[in-house]
């Protein structure tokens, strides 16, 4: 395990060792932009053009010239946190890489790689796909890190490790050092060990991550990650870990049973899940998007003996937009019964984006992000089933939104908030920013208020850093939120659920029988005062909030992490906030100080101080409310 830094732990205004990063670099422009695939589709079907910013290879392309693009295309994105590039790059079904000559990838910001066969196993990279630490001192040699290294996303193919052409340290392992909003799913990996850390750069090399799901995995070297989840999978060895680790329906999974040394929380199952949409080309050349259904007490990886059980939609019967497509067109389309996929870029929303056909698909390519304008919710989901909305980053602008993204009306509103327990309206890689690229305000990030709703993996930031111009104590009364996941539904299940730093609550769950399997949570670092940041006669808001009526909810590993970097004296009275029934049980949480600030107690008053005496080290609760004394 490695030790945690004497401070925060992002840059800027996250990690402060040394000296401060730097925004604004120069960046190239990448060699290879074309929509189409790189070589003609078989007879009788003709590739789709997805617009400039996907790519699709084709494994009868010179490996040099497809490793030419990618590394012209991460020239662009490794640096480029806060910009409007959006990239997605796909391959067909085949063998990419040669024992001799193997196809290395590093992927960077805002960049989607992915294979376009029916299983994972139909495309193989003979080679490595990896992200590196960010150097960010002394020239790009020193203060290196993960913990900024955001949106990417890697699916649906095989990776045989062949490090041939890598020397040294670099050679020892195929490295994935990310963290918040950046999934790997439906992977088949092979031929050496997954790293998710990058130990080969200077230190401190910290990460923050992540997810994986429906993945069949080596040993994994999960290092320095402070915290991880992994669902639906098979892992043949997990070592290391800092504060929470989990897993839920993993064969091979750790033992948990010595929580929390180490800190690993395992489910033996998946108590409800859907794995995310997927684009694929059948033997005829033609485009598809496979929608997989949900199940319900699963383990393992969901294609083992053959397709994904689901059902496949032609892509003519999506709207293909983009960036230049408005609201206004989209919701016409949406209308006449139409999917839709987002290609890669920035939209600007100025009015609602209304989903209201039970089973409507949402699919966004390469990080497709859209933009509040005036004050609009970019989406609006109708109480209807089975709606699967996928890949999507959605923004606050700067006029303020009432919500980003709304599932269903309240509890007392026109509709009769209708779900399907066996058709679950699911939101997967869906992720959320308030500030950042641009000022940003809203009331509420995420709204689901429909029962029987699925989150499976979402970042909710509030920026903590951008390149808005504006100083820490700025951020406070500028870019605004007031909640980051607000669930009024019935039987939600989150399977990975990352909020940080809104203003009050950073999650409200006021549903019953709701789920959620790893939370993880920073309380915002930048209220001025005591007084900004007060609950009435309470000092501070939970990270987690359970409402006072709910009679079930289950919560297995969280984390509330504090840095009052703006006035370290503030106190948060509780990291989380239940009410005393029964039924509501938390499993394996913690609260940890990051050197700024103090939460006083794990949850309803129970639990030590996690203070600046104990900076880094975790203050943990196995079960609460505590089990009874045996006998």
């Amino acid at each position: 395990m490695t030790p945690r830094p004497p401070g925060d732990r992002r840059l800027p205004g996250r990690l402060r060792l040394g000296q401060a990063f730097a925004l604004g670099l120069v960046l190239t422009t990448a060699v290879m932009t074309t929509g189409t695939a790189a070589t003609a589709a078989s007879p009788g079907a003709s590739a789709p053009d997805f617009g400039p910013n996907v790519t699709v290879f084709d494994p009868s392309m010179p490996v040099a010239d497809i490793e030419a693009a990618l590394d012209a295309a991460h020239t662009t994105q490794v640096d480029d946190e806060m910009g409007t590039r959006r990239r997605a790059f796909l391959f067909r079904p085949g063998t990419y890489g040669t024992t001799d000559h193997p196809l290395h990838i590093k992927v960077g910001y805002y960049t989607e790689i992915a294979g376009l066969g029916a299983s994972p196993t139909d495309v193989v990279i003979n080679g490595k796909v990896e992200v590196y630490n960010r150097c960010l001192e002394n020239g790009g040699t020193g203060n290196c890190l993960a913990l900024v290294n955001f949106w990417r996303t890697l699916s649906n193919l095989s990776i045989t490790i062949n490090a041939a052409g890598q020397d040294g340290c670099r050679a020892s392992a195929d490295f994935w050092a990310v963290s918040q909003a950046v999934s790997m799913r439906r992977l088949n990996v092979s031929g050496g060990t997954l790293s998710l850390m990058d130990y080969c750069t200077a230190g401190p090399q910290y990460a923050s991550g992540g997810f994986i799901a429906d993945s069949r995995l080596p040993s994994v070297t999960n290092g320095s990650q402070q915290q991880w989840l992994t669902r639906n999978s098979e892992v043949a060895g997990w070592s290391n870990g800092v504060w929470n680790q989990v897993f839920s329906g993993v064969v091979g999974a750790p033992d948990d049973s010595g929580f929390p040394n180490p800190p690993y929380t395992t489910l033996a199952t998946t108590p409800v899940s859907r794995e995310k949409p997927y684009l694929f080309v059948d033997a005829r050349g033609r485009y598809n998007v496979r929608v997989p259904a949900a199940r319900r007490n699963t383990r393992g990886i969901s294609w083992a003996t053959g397709m994904t059980p689901g059902r496949t939609l032609p892509l003519s019967d999506f709207f293909v937009a983009r960036p230049s497509d408005s609201a206004k067109t989209i919701n016409q389309q949406l209308a006449r019964g139409r999917h839709l996929l987002l290609t890669p870029g920035v939209y600007d929303i100025a009015r609602n984006i209304e989903v209201k056909r039970p089973g409507t698909v949402v699919l966004g390519l390469g990080h497709a992000t859209l933009t509040a304008v005036n004050g609009a919710t970019p989406l609006d989901v109708a109480d209807v089933p089975g709606v699967v909305i996928a890949g999507v980053t959605v923004d606050a602008g700067p006029v303020r939104s009432p919500v980003l993204l709304r599932v269903g009306r309240k509890h007392g509103e026109h509709g009769e908030h209708r779900g399907r327990a066996d058709d679950p309206t699911t939101l997967s890689d869906v992720y959320f920013r308030v500030g950042g690229p641009h000022i940003g305000r809203t009331d509420t990030a995420l709204e689901v208020n429909s029962d029987d709703v699925i989150i499976d993996h979402t970042w909710v930031w509030r920026a903590d850093h951008g390149v808005e111009g504006l100083t820490d104590t700025q951020r406070w009364t500028t870019n605004l939120g007031r909640n980051g996941a607000v669930i009024n539904g019935d039987h939600v299940t989150a399977t990975g659920l990352f909020v940080e730093h809104f203003q009050q609550y950073n999650t409200v769950w006021n549903g019953d029988d709701g789920t959620t399997i790893l939370y993880q949570n920073e309380l915002p670092y930048d209220p001025p005062t005591q007084a900004d940041w007060m609950n009435g006669d309470v000092e501070g808001w939970a990270g987690y909030k359970v409402g006072n009526r709910v009679k079930t909810h289950n919560l297995y590993g969280g984390g509330v992490y504090v840095f009052n970097q703006n006035n370290p004296a503030i106190h948060t009275e509780n990291g989380f906030e239940v009410p005393a029934n029964p039924g509501v049980r938390l499993h394996h949480v913690m609260t940890v100080n990051l050197s700024a600030g103090t939460i006083d107690h794990v949850v309803n008053g129970v639990g030590d101080p996690a203070d600046t005496t104990r900076i880094g080290t975790p203050v943990y609760l196995t079960e609460y409310p505590a089990p009874p004394p045996p006998g």
